[in-house]
Formats: C-alpha cells, structure tokens, sequence
C-alpha cells in the first residue's frame, strides 16, 4: 500500500469542519480513487473546547497554526482562516517554504499575493491548489488551468457571490425591499453581520481578480477592478427590468481588448432568454468565451460547507493522485515569472448600452428635457418610458426610464449631470449596464 498522504488543517469553522467530516465519511472511496490513503493528521483552531461536531479522536492539536504550517510530519496544508494578512499569509508562506503542498480557498489572500507565493511554489515544485477561493463547488479553477489549455480566452464573467444573487432574487419573486431581503440573509446564515465585503461587490472583485489572471496569463491587479455594489438597486428597478425583459444581477466582468483588460464589478441587466439569467438564490455560474470551444457556462452551489469542502477535498485529491518528482503545472496557467504585466484598457463604448431610470416632478416639459439632454450627448435610445411611480411615495412625481443603445459611460454621465443641472430630479439618477450575448 502506498503512504497516506497526510493532511495538517488550520480552521475548524464550517468549511474545515465539513472537510474533516468528509474524509472521514468518504475515506474508502477516496483511497479507491486517489491510490492511496489520505489521513488528516493534525488540525489548529483558535478555540480547543468548541463543539464542531466532528470527531477529532488521534488527530493532534497544534495550538500555534504557524508551527502546524511547518511540521514535518505533514505532505499537505490546508488553509483555512481567511484574510489577506497576518497569520493565515504566514501560515502559507511557512508551508511552501518548507516542501508542503498547499490547498486553500483564501481568496483575498491569493487576490493581493497570489503571485508571489505561486513564486514560492514553483520553486519548490509544489502544489498552490484554490479552487474553493471562486465559485464555491464549481470546478472553474481547474477547468481554466488545465481543461481549456490551448483555448484563447476573450471574456470571463459570472455570477460569483451567493449573497447577493439571493438578495436580488428574492426582491423579484416576492417583491421585498433590498433591506428586508438582506436581513433574511442573515438570519439564515447567508449574509455576514457586516454584509459590506458581499454586497458591494469586493467579494466579486477578489473572485474575478483571481480568474482574470487564469484567463489572459498576467499579473493578479485587484485594484484595477471598478467595483460597485446592489445596495443602491430598488424594487423600482427590479419590476422596471422584469417589464423590459431583464434581469439584474451582480456580475464580475473581465474583457481582453486591443488596448488592454477591461475588469468591472457592478449590477447588470441581462436578457431573460439567457442561462444566465435564470441562475436563482445563492447560486454561482461562470461563462468562459473561448476561440475553439465558444461559451462555456458552469454553474453550481457558490457557498454553503459541503459545496466550499468539496473543491478542498477536490484539490487534496489531485495532490493525492500525482506522483513524487512529477512535475506540476504552474499555479496560475502560466509560469508565475511569465505573467504578463496587467495593462488595463482604456475607456470604450459600452455595446450592451445602459438602462437609466429618472425620478422626476410630474409637469409639462420635463419628459423633452431628459431626452434632449441625451441627444445633446450623442446618446441613442432604444425606448424612454414615462410612468407613475408606486403609491406612498411623494406626490406629483414620475420614473422615466430609458434603454440606450451603443454608448459610452462618460457621455451618460455628463447627460445625467445636465439633467440634475435642470433640477427636474427627486431623487438621484439610477444607472445599470446592460449585457446582451454577443
């Protein structure tokens, strides 16, 4: 029989408890498919005495997670803390500087450092494993690194947080308000007390951050992402988009252009008649737009312990199954020390154009304004609806929605500033990009 690989885990919450349970469960499936035994050895954990659930019989406890990162008696190390500093960043720097394999769904740790500690492991010839850190369950990351070698990737987007997908869900099926939806979010366990990370859209950016670099072969640059939230998204705009034949969700978009790599984070309306767009609840989904195979959609759970376990327990089994002095694949596609220096795109028109919708005082002259205003900047519209907004709101007033065509950012918000100049506005301006399939 060949050695169980050992297995050394930092962070026993819900995913590290699941992954410890899992093995446990599947440990003869797993050694059937793996050859060979996988055995978590020793686990670390802020608090000794909490009740996991789980049974930590003959498996060590190793108080400082940093000495667990170092140990010898360990092939693989998993983490599981979260964050992009401090001891989880130490943790994993530690064990691939010693010749561990690594697995971990850290995304914001991998977002600001992935580069240098893909470095670390390249030179040690080891394994960075992450597929846990985008989509939850989904095997994106190891179908970008390894199923579509050979494919020129032009477009990544998805769908990547669960939260907000729910939230935005939720207000179309039963006509509730973005806050009480996000309270329900949290009792169920679906939103953080402090929902900030998740619903204005850093979550995303860390997740599409990470994707981008698979997807075009260059450095990781989370700070080039525009990132905007769905806090500001109303019912007005849910029923408005439902009436158009549209659905808004929040989508991480990353685009290969001739002057660069277009990387935004915002809500999107996206036509009913798209896969896409019937992606409910906590769901995730990511479309890949490749030369040789077209659009390739997954989708899966994006959350949850079982779904989060499964990437981890996924990527233990690759290390499982390779072979001593095999040499293994760069972590990111490419060889870290080849990635291509992030060069971000300039300004361009947005093809899918914009929805715009105006809260406006209900008097004679106002609906020509707001048009010519558009036209004044070269702007396009596909329609421009008048209508009465909602009972028990302030009297005398309208929603004007509009759909543009083809146009750029820029020229939309010099239209919306001259509007406000005018002062027929009540309310400030809502602005969403539209998707449509190429």
């Amino acid at each position: 029989m060949v050695n169980a690989l050992k297995i050394g885990i930092v962070g026993l919450g819900t995913v590290g408890s699941s992954v410890v349970r899992i093995l446990k469960e599947k440990q003869d499936l797993l050694t059937k498919q793996c050859g060979r035994p996988i055995e978590v050895v020793a686990v670390s954990a802020r608090d000794r005495t909490r009740e996991r659930g789980i049974d930590l019989q003959n498996i060590e406890w190793v108080d400082d997670p940093l000495v667990l990162a170092g140990s010898k008696d360990i092939d693989v190390f998993v983490e599981l803390i979260g964050g992009e500093e401090g001891i989880a960043r130490f943790c994993v720097e530690e064990a691939l500087k010693r010749g561990h394999h690594v697995v971990t769904a850290n995304k914001a740790l991998l977002a600001r450092h992935g580069v240098a500690l893909a470095k670390i492991a390249e030179k040690k010839g080891v394994l960075l494993n992450f597929e846990a850190a985008v989509a939850g369950g989904i095997p994106v990351i190891k179908a970008m690194r390894e199923s579509l070698s050979g494919n020129s990737v032009s477009r990544v987007y998805g769908i990547l947080n669960g939260t907000c997908n729910y939230i935005l869900t939720r207000m179309l099926a039963e006509g509730i308000s973005f806050e009480e939806c996000l309270k329900e979010a949290q009792i169920l366990g679906y939103a953080e007390a402090d929902p900030t990370f998740d619903i204005e859209g850093y979550d995303t950016a860390h997740k599409l951050a990470l994707l981008t670099s698979l997807a075009f072969g260059c450095v990781i640059s989370v700070d080039d992402i525009y990132v905007e939230g769905i806090s500001n998204i109303s019912l007005a705009d849910i029923h408005a988009a439902d009436e158009l034949g549209y659905r808004i969700k929040l989508l991480g978009v990353a685009v290969k252009t001739d002057t660069g790599i277009e990387q935004r984070v915002h809500p999107t309306m996206v036509p009913t008649s798209t896969v896409i767009a019937q992606v409910q609840g906590v769901t995730n989904a990511v479309s890949i737009q490749t030369d040789l195979l077209g659009e390739l959609l997954l989708s899966g759970p994006g959350a949850g312990g079982n779904a989060t376990a499964s990437a981890v327990i996924g990527d233990i089994a690759d290390i499982a199954k390779s072979h001593p002095g095999f040499q293994h694949g760069p972590v990111f596609g490419t060889p870290a020390q080849a990635l291509a220096p992030y060069k971000r795109a300039r300004m361009r028109a947005h093809a899918g154009g914009y929805f715009i919708r105006l809260t406006v005082t209900d008097k004679i002259g106002v609906f020509a304004s707001v048009a010519k205003r558009m036209a004044e900047n070269s702007i396009s519209l596909e329609s421009i609806v008048q209508r009465p907004l909602a009972e028990n709101v302030q009297p005398n007033t309208k929603n004007i929605v509009l759909v543009t065509h083809e146009t750029t950012e820029s020229s939309v918000r010099k239209a919306l500033m001259s509007i406000m100049e005018d002062g027929h506005l009540i309310d400030k301006p809502q602005m969403i990009r539209i998707e449509r399939p190429n």
